[in-house]
């Protein structure tokens, strides 16, 4: 008998399923856009005013209600997100083959949780770029089993593991897919023949590893969601599930971005005008004026969607001691006096009244003093456009770890936030 409902349940393993067949921020798009079709949700069209549009490009998709009879000054409900996560990916000649091993060369992409990788059965998923009838085209790859392990170094040979662990990204995290018997074979080759192309084809690939456990309930009452990648798919899931529900009164607003983890700056983060340009695409097909559209960005709110820090039971010490956060204790707001997250006191308010519209229990989270707090998109986000922003975050352990863990009843109490947001005028 679990201590959650069906509802939450039915919720967090369908995010399961979401996480397991978006090993990559690309199948994070593509799985997005699933959503988005099953919803009505069209490709956006030059001129387009009315109806459910949205953009996609590579790792980050945009997807947006307008609603019928919305004006030149109707302002935006936006909930933002992003799909990446830290993890190992392949170098451009990635075979390092040495030892008698096959082994990959690959580099630490974000603030990765190095020992985490260790021991690990993984896949590698991706995109190729390869030779088409038309020039380059690209095609998704995500090879599901366990072909790659990073091994850890026996005790024997390091007697001091347990006191202390350092591990040299260059030498000591390199996976191994096999032992080395001569021939010419790469990794690229095994790549291709899994997505049906010519490996003399490929003309480029962006690569990465991935945990293959299936995501899954644990805990005596199964009260809890182990996943990779909780940061942030769930938030990319969350927003996705409630803009697929909302009928809404303002302009309702999903943009997921790539590149979250490395500090945003590429063509598909955050910084970037890629959100300013898309709202402006939305503001022309209602003919707004330049006065019309500054108008509704200073009228509108910004949702930051990004997971929280949980108060750690082995750890209490590095969290506020004032700040306590529990898992399945609601989404927490996220506040910070340096700008580091943007919830101001108006954000705050506004969030507490969707809660309590959703029926959902929130918490507030903040650093220790002496400790440097981490960020978000919302500060970005909030610099680019002018519009109110807040972050909120359901809580989790583990954060950039290969494997994560948070409450099985938060996510859904995300979802019903999130969609109250969208849909409120």
């Amino acid at each position: 008998m679990t201590s959650i409902s069906p509802s939450h349940r039915a919720h967090a393993l369908s995010l399961g399923r979401f996480i397991d067949e978006a090993p990559s921020p690309y199948h994070v798009v593509q799985r997005s856009i699933d959503m988005l079709d099953t919803a009505g949700f069209r490709p956006w069209q030059p001129g387009a005013g009315a109806g459910r549009w949205f953009l996609a490009q590579d790792g980050s998709v945009v997807a947006w209600i307008v609603p019928d009879g919305a004006g030149p000054t109707t302002p935006f409900r936006v909930v933002g997100a992003h799909t990446d996560s830290p993890n190992l990916r392949l170098k451009p000649h990635p075979d390092a083959n040495a030892a008698g091993w096959r082994r990959l060369a690959v580099e630490v992409y974000g603030g990765v949780l190095l020992n985490s990788w260790l021991d690990r059965d993984c896949g590698l998923s991706g995109r190729l770029a390869f030779r088409g009838d038309d020039g380059v085209s690209t095609r998704l790859v995500h090879i599901g089993e366990p072909i790659l392990r990073v091994p850890q170094l026996a005790i024997h040979l390091d007697r001091e593991v347990n006191e202390r662990l350092r591990l040299n990204k260059q030498d000591h995290l390199a996976p191994v897919w096999g032992i080395d018997d001569g021939s010419a074979r790469s990794i690229i080759d095994v790549v291709a023949a899994s997505a049906d192309i010519g490996a003399a084809d490929i003309l480029g690939f962006e690569l990465m590893l991935h945990d293959v456990t299936p995501s899954g309930l644990i805990g005596v009452d199964e009260e809890l969601l182990s996943a990779p990648r909780l940061d942030n798919q769930l938030s990319c899931h969350a927003a996705m599930t409630a803009l697929a529900g909302a009928n809404p009164d303002a302009i309702a607003v999903v943009a997921l971005f790539d590149h979250e983890e490395v500090g945003s700056v590429s063509t598909t983060g955050a910084a970037t005008a890629a959100l300013p340009a898309r709202l402006r695409l939305i503001a022309d097909g209602l003919g707004a004026t330049a006065d019309e559209h500054a108008a509704a960005l200073a009228a509108s709110l910004f949702v930051s969607s990004d997971n929280a820090h949980a108060t750690h039971p082995n750890y209490p010490a590095k969290h506020d001691p004032g700040h306590y956060i529990a898992c399945n204790g609601g989404p927490a707001l996220k506040f910070n006096a340096n700008q580091r997250y943007t919830t101001d006191a108006v954000g705050a308010g506004l969030f507490e009244l969707a809660a309590e519209r959703a029926g959902v229990s929130t918490q507030r989270f903040v650093s220790r003093s002496d400790m440097p707090c981490g960020s978000t998109i919302g500060p970005t986000v909030a610099a680019s456009t002018g519009m109110r922003a807040l972050d909120v975050g359901v809580p989790q352990l583990a954060m950039h770890s290969a494997r994560e863990l948070c409450g099985a009843a938060d996510p859904w109490d995300l979802t019903l936030v999130l969609a109250e947001l969208l849909s409120a005028s």
